[in-house]
């Protein structure tokens, strides 16, 4: 039974993707950022264990994680939580510069850091849900495109640095989803949300899981899914 971390599995691709490996009997560690969020979803997954730590406060991980119980392998450790505030670059403050990096970047890079010996006794894998905007920024959207941009080259570089020790690395970059974050994202553009227009979280969850379960022959680098419709 493979153990796996994942990161945003409250909603959209998150728990579409805790719903697939909780079905197929994976044992799951879920991070919440408070307790209150811990036991929801203790509900959610029955028989997950969950974990405590802010992303949002990524200087903290590292004293949080240690208050805790960790497994002594991990066969996987999926990014998939993220933060997005739209606005012109003329506009937008330190603040929300900061905000984005530290959950979409600089957390994602030190939880990996803090795991990187379990994953390395399992020669497991890490798998960062980017963005179409890891790829492309356009108006409005340079902020939350430079945190994912900078997300792409921490797992190229993490990619190389972990080859020797068996670790596999991926990227996916999905396009727009149907998830509360798209409901954000449109109500930031001032436009009326259409779930039925965009990807289904779970189609986005099948890629995740195709990469997660490749046989070790070989391996998914860079991944991009786009709407169908």
């Amino acid at each position: 039974m493979a153990t796996h971390l994942i990161t945003g599995a409250g909603s959209g691709i998150g728990a579409a993707v805790a719903r697939r490996l909780h079905e197929r009997g994976d044992d799951l560690l879920l991070l919440a950022r408070d307790a209150g969020r811990a036991k929801e979803l203790g509900a959610d997954f029955p028989g997950a264990r969950t974990l405590v730590g802010d992303l949002a406060a990524p200087d903290r991980l590292s004293w949080a994680l240690a208050q805790q119980t960790l497994p002594d392998r991990l066969d996987s450790l999926l990014h998939i939580a993220g933060i997005v505030d739209l606005g012109t670059i003329a506009e937008l403050t330190p603040k929300v510069w900061q905000s984005q990096l530290q959950v979409n970047l600089v957390a994602p890079a030190e939880l990996t850091r803090l795991l990187l010996p379990q994953l390395r006794i399992s020669r497991g894998q890490v798998i960062f849900v980017n963005s179409g905007a890891g790829l492309n920024a356009h108006a409005e959207w340079g902020a939350y495109a430079a945190s994912k941009h900078g997300l792409k080259a921490l797992a190229d570089a993490l990619r190389h640095e972990e080859k020797p020790n068996g670790v596999r690395v991926t990227s996916v970059y999905p396009g727009r989803t149907a998830s509360p974050m798209q409901a954000r994202v449109h109500q930031q553009e001032g436009k009326e949300y259409d779930p039925s227009l965009w990807m289904d979280p779970a189609s986005v969850a099948t890629t995740i899981i195709t990469a997660l379960d490749l046989p070790r022959d070989a391996q998914i680098d860079n991944l991009t899914v786009r709407p169908g419709r």
